[in-house]
């Protein structure tokens, strides 16, 4: 295969600024359709090129593409201030629109790519360009507030922006005022403080309070920015291309991974666009693939410490960069008569770990089962007398637990981006996390047959505090016939945001309140001798910030400020508390065979 490349094309935006940008282009004449890709990592480094989630660019050109990489406004070698989310719009539609004029370009353009340059391709499509015919996001949001940087529940995601904001402060260091940036080279130490945070998660997260980040804030200012914008505002409003999905009219590509931080958003994105896409080509043209991976580097072949999926569970099995030169060849080249998938959905089904197909997501056929919250009173620890029944509960009880900040109950694995050696992604054991009493768990009986847990998990909690803010966590946990507790999905909801996420309410203490806490999505069968297992506390640190229990603003709360709350979870007739999962009912095949569990 040969092609021709171009280094460094200087691209012009409205304001005169030209973003640094890199052209290879199949031999022959042309023209050619383009993929695009925007990047703040680099647009010459591995991390756009060799990342292994992501499709392959030489099988893109060597399909007829040219591929286009171009370094977001004040990154790498591109000129100006790099402020997140605060330009892609604008310069996506710059880009998008000197593409098509291009001569070697036919006016047909896709873009593609993960994490940060999948917000790039969500704030390109609500404008509309011509020239834009298809985005295929990969783990990434169309709605930022929502993910990474805080929850749906309304937590701040503190792993993810202090670890992303840690990463890109690095990029910017040295970045003076001649090039751009905020005019500020930083303090002596500025470096290694980065860099030591980034080498052990207590030294990132532990230090209060959370707003006090100067060499973060320093090289990032908009991290600082997150933090003072706790609500859903006009901050995050302006940036959230979900809020505008009427005016996106092309088709997207959706890849995720079970374990990802993004994973709640990308199926949302999805669904939304389903539903409420521009067009019909937007709507009919979603395509959704999600298998057992995580953010983080290294976990594309679907293997971590205490659960691995086999082999063919890996983003090369999977046949992303496959996938996407179908789409694009049914939706930038217009090639109706290519082979596109003929299911929209493609997802790894784990327990059984295997790939299935599915016609749309949620699966037809999908029954939401309540799985009430029961016992005497006593859930504390793996070994309390709690339990989830399908039954209706007759009697009333109350479990109680003492949520202290100070000692908050560690984040095992799950949604981490987890850089730091001393930190894993994905299906961890939460056994150790299940001995203390300030975690609830609540177990149905051991599985005489095979249950299959696929779609949006939801936990309705009834709940009572002595403070006037506290957080409620959930964890759907797979316990396995050897004792391992492997963590499915979770999630959590700040009491104070409980009816909005735009306009807080503290709670009375002592009164009783329903609250909903969305704990994502999973596809997991889980097999006979195992049991499903609900895990309830108030913290989960540092995938989510610290509850501080005040009431108070509390990225500003310090060591002094914190309050130990007295949280109750209710249940019987009168509160109904419930783990909500949405059940699929199927006839496994003879071969249901599932690979080995454990490495």
């Amino acid at each position: 295969m040969s092609f021709a490349v171009e280094v460094d094309v200087p691209v012009p935006m409205r304001d005169g600024i030209a973003l640094a940008t890199n052209v290879w282009r199949p031999e022959g004449p042309g023209p050619f359709p383009a993929l695009l890709v925007r990047t703040p990592y680099g647009k010459d480094a591995a991390g756009t090129y060799g990342n292994p989630k992501l499709p392959d660019v030489f099988a893109f050109v060597g399909a007829g593409y040219a591929v286009v990489a171009q370094d977001v406004r004040g990154t790498s070698r591109s000129p100006g201030v790099f402020v997140p989310h605060a330009f892609e719009g604008l310069d996506s539609v710059d880009t998008l629109e000197w593409l098509a004029e291009q001569p070697w370009c036919d006016g047909a353009v896709g873009m593609w790519g993960g994490s940060y340059m999948g917000f790039t391709q969500w704030q390109a499509a609500v404008h509309d360009v011509p020239a834009l015919r298809a985005i295929a996001p990969l783990m990434t949001s169309a709605d930022p507030y929502a993910a990474p940087w805080r929850s749906p529940g309304g937590a701040l995601s503190q792993d993810a922006v202090l670890t992303w904001g840690t990463l890109s402060a690095l990029r910017n260091l040295g970045r003076g005022p001649a090039d751009g940036h905020f005019g500020k080279h930083g303090e002596p130490g500025d470096a290694q403080a980065l860099l030591s945070g980034l080498a052990d998660t207590r030294r990132l997260h532990d230090p209060l309070p959370v707003a006090d980040r100067g060499a973060v804030t320093r090289h990032l200012p908009w991290a600082g920015q997150v933090l003072n914008h706790p609500e859903r505002d006009a901050f995050w409003q302006e940036v959230a291309s979900i809020d505008r999905c009427g005016d996106i009219t092309v088709p997207a590509l959706h890849v995720g991974g079970w374990y990802d931080v993004f994973i709640g958003e990308t199926v949302r994105s999805y669904t939304t666009m389903r539903s409420q896409g521009g067009s019909t080509a937007a709507r009919e043209g979603q395509r959704l693939i999600i298998g057992p991976w995580s953010h983080a580097d290294g976990t594309d072949l679907g293997t971590f410490p205490d659960r691995s999926f086999g082999l063919h569970s890996s983003i090369k099995a999977a046949d992303v960069t496959g996938a996407h030169l179908r789409f694009f060849d049914r939706w930038v080249r217009d090639r109706t008569d290519t082979p596109d998938d003929t299911h929209r959905v493609r997802i790894f089904v784990m327990g059984v770990d295997r790939w299935r197909d599915e016609v749309d997501w949620p699966l037809p056929g999908t029954r939401h089962t309540d799985f009430f919250l029961a016992g005497d009173g006593r859930a504390n620890t793996a070994d309390g007398d709690g339990v989830l029944t399908r039954d209706a509960v007759p009697v009333k009880a109350t479990d109680t637990f003492l949520y202290d900040p100070g000692r908050p109950v560690p984040s095992l694995g799950g949604t981490v981006l987890a850089v730091a050696s001393d930190a894993y992604p994905g299906p961890a054991d939460q056994a150790a996390v299940e001995t203390r009493d300030d975690v609830l768990c609540f177990t149905a009986p051991v599985l005489e047959h095979p249950v299959e847990v696929t779609g949006h998990v939801t936990l309705v909690l009834h709940v009572s505090s002595s403070a006037p803010d506290t957080d409620f966590t959930g964890k759907l946990v797979d316990v396995h016939p050897d004792g391992r507790a492997i963590l499915l999905c979770e999630g959590v909801q700040r009491a104070r945001y409980r009816k909005s996420l735009t306009d807080p309410e503290l709670l009375e203490p002592g009164e009783v309140y329903e609250m909903t806490v969305d704990l994502g999505v999973t596809a997991n069968v889980f097999l006979p001798g195992h049991r499903i297992r609900l895990e309830v506390s108030s913290s989960n640190f540092p995938r989510y910030d610290r509850n501080t229990n005040t009431g108070g603003t509390i990225a500003a709360d310090g060591e002094d400020d914190l309050a130990v709350a007295v949280n109750r979870v209710h249940h019987g007739p009168a509160h109904l508390s419930r783990l909500i999962l949405p059940l699929i009912e199927r006839p496994e095949p003879e071969d249901a065979t599932p690979t080995k569990a454990r490495t």
